[in-house]
């Protein structure tokens, strides 16, 4: 089985005091698109298992998870960015370009 690229995708986020932040996802995915759709995914799944009173669910095939959901912050997925990662160690990014939705 050959494993898909690793991606890293950073997403612009505030709370309501006005604090911003980067929510940073990882996993492995077939391109850019398909990782901040997943990283969108594992989100609005943990949202969802928070809302219910249940545990933030694990991590799911190809890596990726949201364990470090945190109520009251907002997520900017539209200026989402991702990239492919040179190194998982090293946490460096791949200079491959922008993302564009």
């Amino acid at each position: 089985m050959t494993l898909l690229p690793l991606y890293e995708v950073d997403v612009p986020t505030r709370n309501t005091a006005g604090l911003r932040r980067v929510h940073v996802f990882t996993g492995h995915a077939e391109s850019r698109s398909a990782a901040v759709r997943i990283a969108h995914e594992v989100y609005d799944q943990a949202a969802a298992a928070r809302q219910a009173g249940l545990e933030v669910p694990g991590r799911r095939a190809g890596g990726w998870t949201a364990r470090g959901y945190r109520p009251g912050w907002e997520l900017d997925w539209k200026a989402a960015t991702a990239g492919r990662w040179n190194d998982p160690s090293s946490r460096t990014r791949a200079d491959d370009g922008d993302f564009e939705l």
